[in-house]
C-alpha cells in the first residue's frame, strides 16, 4: 500500500461519528481555568500513564495543581485514528482555556475543531508543512509546542541500521499510513536510501493486525534490518508485537523511541518523549498566566539519545560493537 497524502489524511479525519460521554457542561459556572487533554489512548487511570503523568508533574512544578488552580477534562480516540475528530469536537464544545494535544494526529483534529482555543502539542511534527504555524519563532496561530521530528533524524536512524548490520543492502521500513508525522520520515529515509543505492522495502500498515504480515513479507524477500517509524499506533499499540515478531524472525530493528527498546526492541535513536511531555507543561502554564499562544515559540529538543537492549541482541544472535555501546546513553541488560 502507498502512503497517505495530507489531503487524504484530512479527509479521513472528517469521518465516522462516535458518541462520547458528556463530562463537563460547557454552560456550567467555571471557578477555575479548564485544561483539555486530547489523547490517543484511553485508560480509567489515564493520569498515571507515563506521558500524561509527565505533563501533570510539569504543571505541579510550576504551581499549577489540578483541582486547585485548574480543572482537567480528558477525551481520547481510544487508540483509533478515525475517532480523533469526534474526541476533539467534544472537547472543544466544553470551551477549555487551553487544549493539550498529545501528538500531531490530535493537533490535526483539534485545529479542525477550533481556530481560537490555544493548542499545545507535546510531540508536534511538520508544523509548517501541515499549516499549523507561520514560523517556529512566532507561530502566529493557535498552535505551539515541542517539535522533536527534526530533519535529518530519520537519516541518522538509517545510518545506525547500517552500522549494526554493515552489509545490509535491503532495509525494511515500517510505515504508519494513518499518522501525519510518518510521511516526512518515510520520504527522508527513502531518499537517503536511494542516495546510498540501498533497497528500501516500505511496508505501510494502518492497524496492529497488519504488523505481523509485514514482517512475513520481508522474510519472503529478505531484509537485513528494519527501521520502525515514530508513530502513535506503532508505539502505543504495536510496540510489544513488533519486538516479539522481530525477535522470532531474528530481524534487527531500529526505533525512534526508547519505549520500544524497554519493551524488548533492539536499539533506538531519538528524543526523550517523557521530556517532551514534561516540557509541554511550560506552555500550558504560560497560557494560563495570560501569554498568547501565537507568541510562544516552538521548541526543538537539543538532546538525542541512543538506547541499546543487549538481551534483545542476544535473542537474535547479533553482536553490538563496543564502539557503539560506548556511544549509547543507556544500555539495557
Amino acid at each position: 500500500m502507498s502512503g497517505m497524502g495530507r489531503r487524504e489524511f484530512m479527509a479521513l479525519l472528517g469521518g465516522a461519528a462516535v458518541a462520547w460521554p458528556q463530562i463537563v457542561s460547557a454552560q456550567s459556572p467555571r471557578h477555575r481555568p479548564l485544561v483539555g487533554l486530547l489523547g490517543y489512548l484511553d485508560s480509567p487511570n489515564y493520569r498515571a500513564l507515563p506521558f500524561y503523568a509527565a505533563i501533570l508533574q510539569g504543571l505541579r512544578e510550576r504551581g499549577q495543581i489540578e483541582g486547585r488552580t485548574f480543572d482537567l477534562v480528558f477525551q481520547s480516540a481510544e487508540g483509533r485514528a478515525e475517532r480523533s475528530p469526534q474526541a476533539a469536537a467534544k472537547l472543544v464544545q466544553l470551551n477549555p482555556d487551553v487544549i493539550i494535544a498529545t501528538a500531531t494526529l490530535e493537533v490535526v483534529s483539534a485545529k479542525k475543531a477550533t481556530a481560537t482555543i490555544p493548542i499545545v502539542c507535546a510531540v508536534l511534527a511538520d508544523p509548517m508543512g501541515l499549516g499549523f504555524i507561520e514560523s517556529a519563532a512566532r507561530p502566529g496561530g493557535n498552535v505551539t509546542g515541542i517539535a522533536p521530528y527534526v530533519t535529518g533524524l530519520p537519516s541518522k536512524q538509517l545510518e545506525l541500521a547500517r552500522e549494526i548490520v554493515p552489509n545490509a543492502r535491503r532495509i525494511g521500513l515500517l510505515h504508519d499510513g494513518n499518522d501525519p508525522k510518518a510521511q516526512p520520515q518515510r520520504l527522508e529515509i527513502e531518499a537517503a536510501g536511494k542516495a546510498l543505492q540501498l533497497d528500501i522495502a516500505t511496508a505501510t500498515v494502518r492497524s496492529v493486525d497488519e504488523i505481523a504480515p509485514a514482517f512475513e513479507a520481508w522474510a519472503s524477500k529478505p531484509v537485513q534490518v528494519v527501521i520502525v517509524e515514530q508513530s502513535n499506533m506503532l508505539l502505543a499499540l504495536g510496540r510489544k508485537q513488533i519486538a516479539e515478531v522481530a525477535a522470532a524472525r531474528k530481524m534487527p530493528a531500529v526505533y525512534g523511541y526508547r519505549e520500544h527498546v524497554a519493551t524488548g526492541g533492539l536499539i533506538s535513536y531519538g528524543v526523550n518523549l517523557v521530556w517532551c511531555f514534561h516540557r509541554a507543561a511550560y506552555y500550558v502554564d504560560r497560557i494560563l498566566k495570560g501569554d498568547k499562544v501565537a507568541d510562544l515559540p516552538v521548541e526543538f529538543p537539543t538532546r538525542i539519545e541512543m538506547v541499546v537492549n543487549l538481551k534483545a541482541a542476544r535473542m537474535i544472535g547479533l553482536e553490538i560493537s563496543p564502539m557503539l555501546l560506548a556511544r549509547a546513553d543507556e544500555v539495557i541488560e
